[in-house]
């Protein structure tokens, strides 16, 4: 691809954006944006007509009675229509209909203001639930505002401005300073800082070169950038963040659900029961009937479930939305209930554990050679190979500043290594098996040593190739993946939980176990296909209970699949370990697994604290009105303040 500064200049002028994109705040509380919640200004309406109505009731009932009215109206509507549309749809009982029955039924026997205080403090409430749910949605559906809409090309000398849809893979773009970057790719030319913290969560702008990868809906920095677009816009990482977004918020946790069945048998009791209430005592203990019915409402107040009701999905949300800010997406509530039960996590380790990227240990010459000079030769015939191996002995070329020379008739060993002459000379660089084999030269002294080298290298969990020039043993290579710098800290974390730590892998037990005395893991199992780790995972969740699987590669999909709570790798991961996982590290920073569990715990704390509080309050207001009797206001405050006290509790998980 050919991109001239002459062709960058040619073409439709466009101006540079005047304002920045906004990424995702962090959140303080916006007093603005409680009053401008429609549900708000309608709770506190119906309060202010309520004390409008008191004062009024003075000298003249009429406009009292009317004011009051009004405030129900105003205050109750939305709650009602819910209630009704709940009644007809689903042809069942939900809280907002007892609600609007008990403020009715007070208004009937002549409590307007106790039933203007429920409709006012149930509305409240709402509102208030209403308000801290919509907040916790937006830490990650503000996502979506970053969703990039258009895109400058470069094409035929010119840049043009298209709709994103319309980009295609190969095409060059330019992101100028302050922009959003438009599509997944790769940057062709250019330096620049890009803040990634819509994707990634890193609060520090990350540097950009040429042939560093870049993300749609970041933000480029101070320069401009060249970037060839690697993947079409319904296939970008943004994209996939936004489908998941979609998901969490729609998918509703195993313990709601519980609450929700229960919501619709326990209204009909508490319906049953108030009725039952208003048309036994008088006829079977003689009961004034205007006091019976007072009870009654009383009852129909203090037993609805609104606290025990609001008691998980503001909490859920709040975790969920604390996670979105430091990375990491959930794509439902009922995963973060079910890694709140973690008693195991399992990694892959390799891309999870380590780099995922092999480097060269030791580079180890024959005595005839010399290290640069044979250096040169192995970079030079692996620079025409694109196996991982092959890569890392070119990095380590070139991290030296070694000038590659010209290699004639390379070929690949399937199986084996390559081939290839430099200057004359046949060189090959392969397996290790050739110090087995008869037909390598040197003596018996010389072959020893290299296989008691070979075998030391191999002890340490390394993989070795051999350096063979003709027939004769040149030097040998040893390579092995890196760990890690956060391998050992994320296992120590975990581990200060209670959680035991397993490491799965396709690699051989020597280099697994280097790995594992590097990380500090509880349990190794080596030597595995992607079917082995499913079956693992299966016999962990027999022995253990509840298994988080951390992985990044396509062969990990199987197993994240069978695991409880399937965690993938958000940078480095393939796109099948990042469809099926149920979390996503956006960051790849495998500490924060701990972080997201001690959250998860502690949510599940809140939202128990919460039911039990829930509970206990509607207990000892039910059984207060019938041994004691209480007043319906009392009644009200003690019932609906339990609900506005379980969603700040929740709300506390934002901080």
């Amino acid at each position: 691809m050919q991109a001239t500064s002459k062709h960058l200049t040619q073409g439709k002028a466009l101006s540079p954006s005047s304002k920045r994109p906004q990424l995702p705040n962090r959140r303080k509380f916006d007093l603005q944006a409680v009053m401008s919640n429609s549900e708000m200004q309608a709770a506190l309406g119906s309060g202010i007509l309520m004390l409008i109505a008191w004062a009024a009731g003075g000298w003249s009932e009429i406009i009292s009675v009317l004011l009051y009215v009004i405030s129900y109206t105003v205050g109750g509507w939305v709650k009602a229509k819910e209630g009704v549309e709940t009644l007809i749809k689903e042809r069942d009982l939900d809280v907002n209909l007892l609600m609007i029955a008990a403020a009715l039924g007070a208004a009937s026997i002549g409590y307007w203001n106790e039933g203007a205080m429920l409709i006012f403090i149930f509305a409240l409430s709402g509102a208030l639930e209403s308000y801290t749910m919509e907040r916790s949605k937006k830490d990650i559906s503000s996502l979506m505002a970053l969703k990039p809409a258009t895109a400058v090309r470069i094409e035929n000398g010119a840049m043009n401005e298209i709709s994103i849809d319309q980009l295609t893979i190969g095409d060059l773009l330019l992101v100028r300073p302050g922009e959003l970057i438009p599509s997944d790719g790769k940057v062709y030319r250019g330096e620049s800082s890009v803040d990634q913290a819509s994707i990634t969560g890193e609060s520090v702008p990350v540097d950009k070169f040429a042939g560093h990868e870049v993300f749609a809906g970041t933000v480029n920095g101070e320069g401009p950038l060249y970037i060839e677009v690697t993947k079409s816009a319904e296939n970008t990482l943004f994209a996939k963040i936004i489908k998941m977004v979609e998901d969490a918020e729609s998918e509703v946790p195993n313990s709601q659900r519980f609450i929700k069945r229960l919501e619709s048998i326990y209204a009909r009791v508490v319906v049953a029961t108030t009725l039952a209430l208003v048309l036994l005592p008088p006829l079977l203990l003689d009961w004034n009937w205007a006091i019976t019915f007072y009870k009654a409402m009383v009852f129909l107040v203090v037993a609805s479930p609104c606290a025990l009701v609001s008691s998980i999905m503001p909490a859920m949300l709040s975790a969920i939305s604390k996670s979105a800010r430091r990375g990491i997406l959930f794509k439902g509530g009922v995963h973060l209930e079910n890694m709140a039960r973690t008693s195991i996590v399992a990694f892959d380790k390799t891309g999870t554990l380590t780099e995922g990227a092999p480097q060269v240990t030791d580079f180890i010459a024959g005595e005839e050679y010399d290290r640069d000079e044979l250096l040169i030769i192995c970079a030079s015939l692996e620079n025409m190979s694109r196996h991982p191996l092959a890569e890392a002995i070119v990095r380590k070329a070139e991290d030296e500043y070694l000038v590659l020379r010209s290699v004639q008739e390379t070929k690949s060993l399937t199986g084996w290594g390559i081939e290839g002459q430099i200057d004359g000379q046949q060189w090959r660089i392969g397996k290790t098996n050739f110090l087995d084999t008869e037909t390598i030269e040197g003596s018996t002294r010389i072959l020893d040593h290299w296989r008691a080298l070979r075998q030391q290298l191999e002890d340490d969990g390394k993989t070795v190739s051999i350096i063979i020039e003709g027939e004769k043993v040149a030097g040998m290579i040893a390579l092995q993946d890196t760990v890690r710098p956060q391998a050992e800290a994320a296992v120590r974390k975990l581990q200060a939980l209670g959680i035991k730590v397993a490491m799965l892998t396709g690699d051989r037990a020597a280099t697994a176990a280097v790995i594992a005395r590097k990380t500090g893991v509880d349990l190794v199992y080596s030597d595995l296909l992607p079917e082995d780790k499913v079956r693992y995972i299966k016999a962990m969740r027999e022995t253990y209970g509840n298994v988080v699987m951390v992985g990044d590669g396509v062969n990990d999909a199987p197993a994240l699949a069978t695991a409880t709570v399937g965690i993938g790798m958000g940078m480095k991961g393939s796109g099948a370990a990042l469809e099926i996982a149920d979390v996503v590290l956006m960051n790849d920073n495998i500490e924060e697994i701990a972080v997201t569990i001690s959250l998860a715990r502690r949510t599940q704390r809140i939202v128990k604290q919460n039911m039990i509080f829930a509970v206990s309050v509607i207990s000892v207001l039910i059984l207060s009105n019938f041994l004691q009797g209480i007043a319906l206001p009392f009644g009200v405050i003690g019932h609906e303040g339990s609900t506005i006290l379980v969603i700040l509790n929740g709300l506390r998980l934002l901080r």
